[in-house]
């Protein structure tokens, strides 16, 4: 009988183990399930834009992006504030603010502009904000050339400025500096033609510049000595 005993014993002590295990893992589903869709901190993405719009006008530089912004976790992202900068480029050469946030990419004079506001982007959602950005007196007046660029967020839940998108622009579309317009930002060859009006258009915007006194100025630069240096599109 005792050897019987014992063996029940051990049986009996086997399936609560087991059990212990599977309530044990049961649990931990789902906390953590639970975390993931409620409670989990994501990032903020975003993507190359197609297009963009741009003037370039005596000391003024003004450019207008189309960005989908996404937010990867459950946690809604609060975005404070946005600049944009040519990060190969001198360093005399100021950041673009976030100066307005238009309705559409065209500009337009019956276009609705609103001045900068913090924004949410919600818990796994993506959606799709204009930001014009510019500077007057930033020093930097483009070639027809693809430049670098960087757009820097500031982002509620941390703190100080971080990259959100590093990506060519190709300001070689650009044909006519002076209007503010369209232009395509895909990689695409120009005709021989419009490749001679965009190099006479911005050589003499370059040689107005230099007699313009008007160029010279001291705007207020923007803080981004805290900035955490990220690379890539993860906030």
């Amino acid at each position: 009988m005792l050897p019987l005993m014992a063996d029940a014993e051990q049986n009996a002590s086997s399936s609560l183990s087991a059990a212990s295990v599977v309530s044990v893992s049961a649990l931990v589903f789902t906390v953590a399930s639970f975390w993931w869709l409620n409670a989990r901190q994501g990032r903020l993405e975003t993507w190359e834009p197609h297009s963009f719009a741009a003037i370039c006008h005596g000391s003024l530089v003004r450019l207008r992006l189309p960005l989908v912004l996404h937010n990867t976790g459950a946690k809604p992202i609060v975005v404070q504030d946005l600049m944009l900068s040519f990060p190969d480029e001198p360093a005399s050469h100021l950041p673009l603010l976030w100066t307005s946030s238009p309705s559409r990419l065209q500009p337009g004079p019956d276009e609705e502009l609103k001045l900068p506001a913090g924004f949410v982007v919600a818990g796994r959602e993506a959606q799709q904000r204009f930001i014009e950005f510019e500077a007057p007196f930033s020093g930097f007046v483009p070639e027809a050339r693809d430049y670098k660029v960087r757009i820097q967020v500031r982002v509620g839940h941390r703190k100080g400025w971080r990259s959100l998108l590093t990506f060519t622009l190709r300001t070689t579309n650009i044909i006519f500096p002076d209007q503010y317009t369209v232009y395509n930002n895909a990689p695409l060859e120009l005709t021989k033609e419009d490749q001679k009006k965009a190099d006479a258009a911005l050589l003499e915007l370059l040689e107005r510049q230099k007699k313009d006194p008007s160029t010279k100025g001291d705007p207020k630069r923007r803080d981004s000595s805290n900035d955490e240096g990220n690379t890539g599109t993860n906030i």
